[in-house]
């Protein structure tokens, strides 16, 4: 037992020596720095701060490179990170209204207040692989943000205004806390929006794909999508007000939806929400499709039997760490299980072939 536990320390070393030979790749190009993966890569920096639960640029760009760009195992190293940092107090509801805006559409409104601004997008690009990106030293993009933006006010605050839009859910009721408290159902929206937040990017989308194929009740407009940096603050008890300590990038989008009321509620539009760390648009807008689907019940709609609309199947299976935890064990040595098995079929082979030897003698 020693010798074979030596062994397999031996292996794990070597294997790790090799991992680090293949993420440094050819030693004649360039080591790609931290840096590097932080202001040009910013997107799937993004996508592992968002969940990651961390929003920490430098940390989400070290681990995509020790990850060697696994995303899934980089958000992995941020959440296993993030378990060791104390928590000292939490801040205040980050206030998206006064959010400077880099990017802000609305699919509802042309003229919108504060106007639409494209921003930093995809959109409109062609889709062209464009090769002078092979060369290198290009000069820096120049800057083309907005000097001083507009206020640009909600977009739905004008359906609401008209009574429109159904109201925005109060209480005082503090929301729950995912990263601290495990997931457990019924969960109400806020920890169900906590969840798609963190939940896996390809997942969340699928979800949202499926409504708009009709595996739900969503005919979803995009009323606003808005990207941007919101200033974060907390209370100071010795001080007795509000301090800024930071701000942070936001990508919001709020869905109208149509809503034909009930018993209860006239008809009016109804709201998906979707709200991720950084430039992370593609997740916001499935974000608050899923959201949308899973208020089915609270709305007083019926289940149509869609997987969007099952906030058990949706939550459970959206965060990508639990999902790779589960499948990758299965590579991990089961020897004993396995030869069970195995002994069990045989077992079974075995009675099969008497009982077939003793139809065949009877028959004889």
């Amino acid at each position: 037992m020693y010798v074979a536990t030596k062994g397999g320390e031996r292996a794990i070393e070597a294997a790790h020596r090799w991992l680090a030979e293949e993420r440094r790749g050819d030693p004649d190009v360039p080591e790609l720095t931290v840096a590097q993966i932080r202001e040009q890569m910013t997107l799937a920096v993004n996508r592992v701060m968002a969940e990651g639960s961390l929003y920490d640029r430098d940390l989400a760009a070290l681990a995509i490179k020790q990850s060697r760009g696994d995303l899934i195992e980089a958000v992995f190293l941020i959440r296993a990170y993030r378990t060791t940092l104390p928590r000292f107090g939490a801040s205040n509801p980050v206030a998206t209204d006064d959010m400077a805006i880099a990017r802000r559409v609305s699919a509802t409104f042309k003229d919108a207040p504060g106007g639409q601004v494209l921003g930093p997008t995809f959109d409109y690009t062609h889709r062209l692989l464009d090769f002078a990106l092979l060369a290198d030293g290009d000069p820096p993009p120049a800057d083309m943000r907005p000097a001083d933006p507009a206020p640009a006010p909600h977009v739905l605050q004008l359906l609401d205004r008209d009574g429109l839009m159904e109201p925005l859910p109060g209480g005082d009721v503090p929301p729950g806390d995912l990263t601290r408290e495990p997931l457990a159902m019924p969960a109400d929206r806020p920890v169900r929006l906590q969840a798609l937040t963190r939940g896996d990017e390809g997942f969340v989308l699928a979800m949202a794909y499926s409504t708009q194929r009709g595996y739900g009740r969503t005919h979803a407009f995009v009323g606003e999508l808005r990207i941007g940096t919101c200033a974060v603050e907390m209370e100071i008890p010795e001080l007795g007000f509000a301090v800024e300590i930071g701000e942070i990038e936001l990508s919001e989008c709020e869905t109208v939806n149509q809503f034909t009321g009930s018993r209860k509620e006239p008809p009016q539009f109804t709201r998906g929400y979707g709200l991720v760390m950084g430039q992370s648009e593609r997740k916001a807008i499935a974000m608050s499709l899923v959201d949308r689907a899973m208020r089915w019940e609270e709305l007083g709609e019926e289940a149509t039997g869609a997987p969007a609309q099952d906030a058990e199947f949706v939550l459970y299976h959206a965060d990508n760490i639990q999902a790779t935890g589960f499948l990758e064990h299965i590579k991990l040595p089961h020897y004993v299980d396995f030869q069970s098995e195995l002994e069990l079929i045989r077992k079974l082979r075995r009675a099969a072939a008497e009982a077939r030897q003793e139809v065949r003698d009877d028959r004889a």
